[in-house]
């Protein structure tokens, strides 16, 4: 289904969240690097998930499917070893820049040449923050043109200072957070700068916390990180929460529909994408919070400065709500968007002006004249292979007079294989093309 026509419909009904694509990583691959059996269920199967479960089979780990406990969801049964091995030459990260910035430290474990390939965007994405500790280290790497994918790397981390600025993407210190605790000696990791996106570091403290290894966040500040070496992850079961990121798109949804609880989802998470209610409740939306379901009502809605810097993954649908908003919208601290799957912000930009929209560029951040109106619809518009570019397109169709046809709707395999069918469950209507 690469060719869709999507025919403007209001949303309404009940979806089940799918579970977070962020801690079912974090999950698979605390489990992965324990010596003994565990389980984890409530795995939304998806491209990126994938790509986390080939890597850790590549360094020795096994994984089978189980039956969830869960309907339509996946459990795995991940055994390891409690000590990596290269299985195989090395690993391919597919397009999910957290696979391969989570591995590439465990990667660098082995002491032997490993090597990370990758396919779209991420093969260009930036490294350069392992690239900068590796020469400081003397650790061998080796990169295509322009330190580009593949990546080979060649040695063994060595325990000590490590330091960061914390502007760059938070998954370094994610992958660091994962390798350096199975280094010998204790280590420290330093962020130079005020750390973005720390919500994300604080769901990968909780999930190695529950999983037996002890980080200190000094102060709780996101400045200095106390790495005990020598440490063992312990073998557990464990449940997979639901995804805020995803919740978003029908948090917006019912918002411009006529009404959508997104259920599944645990208001007490970490994860920093839950943010989008009260950027919602801001935005004057008719939003509420009740147990493990969040419900939208049609509302209108007003203009507001949003903040990219800890909630990057939600920007692109909320820049949908912004279009139809009363007022202008600024959206700030958000030019990381650029180097995502796809650039983000030129992304949504240029398809959503197509169908009507009034959205400027900035370096770091958008400008969004809000037309409470609604879009005209009638173009058509490409998903830039990007699942959130996707699925962003589809919430939009709901204020557009015309139909309109979206290049690229397979692109929500990556991270949300069922969206369609849910959006259909809701009421949404589409035309497969080609």
């Amino acid at each position: 289904m690469e060719k869709i026509r999507i025919i403007p419909t209001k949303l309404k009904g009940t979806v089940l969240a799918p579970s977070s694509k962020s801690m079912g990583h974090r999950e698979i691959i605390c489990a992965g690097l324990a010596a003994g059996t565990s389980v984890v269920d409530n795995i939304s199967m998806s491209k990126d998930i994938e790509a986390t479960c080939r890597c850790l089979r590549a360094l020795g780990v096994v994984i089978e499917d189980v039956p969830s406990k869960f309907a339509g969801r996946s459990a795995l049964k991940v055994t390891g070893t409690g000590k990596l091995r290269a299985a195989e030459a090395g690993a391919d990260c597919g397009e999910s820049g957290s696979t391969l910035r989570f591995f590439i430290p465990l990667g660098a474990l082995l002491n032997e040449a490993f090597t990370f390939t990758g396919h779209g965007k991420l093969v260009s994405r930036p490294l350069n923050a392992y690239y900068d500790i590796f020469a400081k280290q003397g650790l061998e790497y080796a990169t295509a043109e322009g330190g580009q994918l593949p990546l080979t790397v060649n040695g063994r981390l060595q325990a000590g200072l490590y330091q960061l600025p914390g502007n760059v993407s938070s998954q370094y210190v994610s992958g660091l957070l994962f390798a350096l605790p199975l280094l010998e000696c204790d280590s420290v990791i330093e962020i130079t700068s005020e750390l973005e996106s720390a919500a994300y570091v604080d769901m990968t403290l909780s999930c190695l916390a529950k999983y037996g290894i002890k980080i200190i966040n000094e102060n709780n500040a996101h400045r200095r990180y106390l790495v005990r070496g020598g440490q063992k992850y312990q073998a557990m079961d464990s449940n997979v929460e639901g995804d805020w990121s995803q919740a978003a798109f029908w948090t917006v949804g019912g918002s411009l529909g006529e009404a959508v609880t997104c259920s599944g989802v645990d208001y007490t998470s970490l994860q920093g994408d839950k943010a989008v209610v009260p950027i919602m409740e801001g935005m004057a939306a008719d939003i509420s919070v009740q147990g493990t379901d969040v419900v939208t009502i049609s509302k209108t809605t007003k203009a507001t400065i949003i903040d990219g810097a800890n909630c990057p993954d939600i920007i692109p649908v909320l820049t949908v709500l912004a279009a139809v908003s009363e007022g202008t919208t600024e959206i700030i601290n958000a030019g990381r968007l650029r180097i995502k799957e796809c650039d983000r912000l030129a992304a949504i930009t240029q398809e959503l002006n197509k169908l009507g929209a009034d959205i400027t560029e900035l370096p770091e951040g958008l400008i969004i004249k809000g037309k409470p109106e609604g879009l005209r619809g009638g173009a058509e518009v490409d998903a830039w292979n990007d699942h959130r570019i996707a699925m962003s397109l589809a919430i939009a169709a709901q204020k557009c007079v015309e139909p309109f046809t979206l290049t690229g709707a397979s692109s929500v395999q990556k991270s949300y294989p069922e969206f369609w069918q849910d959006y259909k469950q809701v009421g949404g209507k589409i035309e497969v093309l080609a």
